[in-house]
This record gives structure tokens, C-alpha cells and sequence, in this order.
């Protein structure tokens, strides 16, 4: 057996930790409109908190200037894997037609660019999909296996037909007393603390 399985006392400190006090990770709020999750995601910000996200069973247009988002740099990200690919396909081809197997055929040259043209959209194409799926994966953080929102039974309504807004505990200006009653007033439904 590997060692690592065999440390002593691992299974001991791991289940002290499960065993530990919960600690609070945030306060969700449900909201009934699109309405009410614009404005509210409008005064959160506002009121000064960095650490909050919207949660809406389909895109609502707006959402996020709302929020106070910047743009994302998944642009950026799409754009370098389309350049890297359009200069892999140059180089590859020109490497094997000159350099490495310089063959002659009907007194062709040796690399052309109108020849090289699909192999340039192709590997453009592929390795900015590349880019777009997995960086969008990185930046997202995901795959996300467990969220403590998932322990609200409420929650499970951000895919069906609730809006919900959360403000994590780890935001500056968090105070669980002050952020429930803040949320309430916002006109947030079923305001709940979030425990990790």
C-alpha cells in the first residue's frame, strides 16, 4: 500500500476537520424578477461589495454592467491560441516542404502560400477553440465538483425560475448582520446564511 494512504494519523486530522464548527461562506437572497435582480445587483454595488455574484436561470442582457464587471479576458486568450496556431501551420509546413523532405513536384516551389492556406485555417480554427473552451474553463474555475451554495434547498431553483444573488464572507466589507438585513431590503426573499 502507498505510503501516503498509510500516514499516521491522516484519517484522524481529516475527520477533526470534517468534525470541525461550520464556518459561514456567505448570504443568498432570492429574488422573483428580472427586475429585482438588476436592481439589487445594481445597489450591491453600489454599496461597496466586491465579492458577490447574480445566479439567473437564463442570461438577463445588462446583468452585468449591473455588477460592475469588467471584460473578461477570455478575448485575449482566443486571440493568442489563433495566432499560435497560424504560425504553427506556417512552420510546420514550411519546415517539412523545405527543410526537412524537399521534394520538386511539376516545378512547383517548395512552400507556397496559397497551398499552405487550409492547413492555416484549420490549425487556426482548432487551436482557438482550444483556447475559447479551456480557457473559459480556468477563468469559470471549473469543473466545480461542490459549491457550498449547493447546500441550500432553495438554490436549486437558480435553474428552474429564481434569481438569487450571494455575497461571500470573504468580501471586506462582509458582516453576516449587516448583509442579511441589507439583502432584506433590497427586497430579497428567503434570505439564508450559507454555511462551507
Amino acid at each position: 500500500m502507498a505510503d501516503w494512504l498509510t500516514f499516521p494519523g491522516a484519517f484522524e486530522r481529516l475527520a477533526k476537520l470534517r468534525a470541525a464548527e461550520p464556518k459561514t461562506w456567505g448570504v443568498l437572497a432570492a429574488f422573483e424578477s428580472e427586475e429585482g435582480i438588476m436592481n439589487a445587483a445594481r445597489r450591491v454595488h453600489q454599496a461597496g461589495y466586491t465579492k458577490f455574484d447574480a445566479h439567473t436561470p437564463y442570461p438577463v442582457h445588462g446583468l452585468e454592467r449591473a455588477m460592475g464587471l469588467k471584460r473578461s479576458f477570455l478575448p485575449r486568450i482566443i486571440i493568442c491560441g489563433t495566432v499560435l496556431g497560424f504560425i504553427t501551420a506556417v512552420a510546420l509546413q514550411y519546415w517539412v516542404g523545405v527543410i526537412k523532405q524537399p521534394v520538386v513536384i511539376g516545378n512547383k516551389p517548395l512552400f507556397a502560400i496559397p497551398y499552405a492556406v487550409p492547413v492555416m485555417f484549420e490549425l487556426s480554427v482548432l487551436l482557438t477553440s482550444f483556447a475559447a473552451v479551456f480557457g473559459m474553463l480556468a477563468l469559470n474555475g471549473l469543473p466545480r465538483l461542490y459549491h457550498p451554495l449547493f447546500n441550500s434547498a432553495r438554490f436549486k431553483s437558480a435553474t428552474d425560475d429564481t434569481f438569487f444573488i450571494s455575497i461571500e464572507a470573504r468580501d471586506p466589507l462582509f458582516n453576516q448582520d449587516r448583509a442579511v438585513a441589507f439583502l432584506k431590503e433590497l427586497g430579497g426573499q428567503d434570505v439564508e446564511i450559507i454555511e462551507s
